[in-house]
């Protein structure tokens, strides 16, 4: 199980990794392509659905917590002996937390 710093620092790399995949203007060109594809073939149910994860930080969010988490865990060791349900509540907590530093971010953006 992983500890309050943990969490901390991993919600913090999703928050961070979101906005990179979401707003950030480096992966405009994939951004862009995948937009470019969707308007070429707009019945596509995938690129739809490629493009509607890519428009919603908290989706991005969701996916990006757990990829997150599950690199931290089995590169620490702490995958095996925990029950998946405990896995599964960390994703929560790691997405949860995650999220709320995006509300933060938004909050701020907001009273600009």
């Amino acid at each position: 199980m992983i500890t309050i710093p943990e969490l901390a620092l991993l919600a913090l790399a999703g928050y961070r990794a979101t906005q990179l995949v979401v707003h950030d203007t480096i992966l405009d060109p994939v951004r862009g392509r995948i937009e470019a594809a969707h308007e070429a073939r707009p019945t596509s149910r995938l690129l739809t659905a490629v493009m509607m994860l890519l428009s919603c930080v908290y989706c991005v969010g969701w996916w990006v917590a757990g990829a997150l988490l599950a690199a931290y865990l089995l590169a620490t060791g702490q995958w095996d002996g925990t029950p998946l349900l405990v896995h599964g509540i960390e994703w929560l907590a790691v997405a949860g937390a995650a999220v709320f530093f995006n509300r933060i971010d938004d909050t701020l953006k907001d009273l600009t």
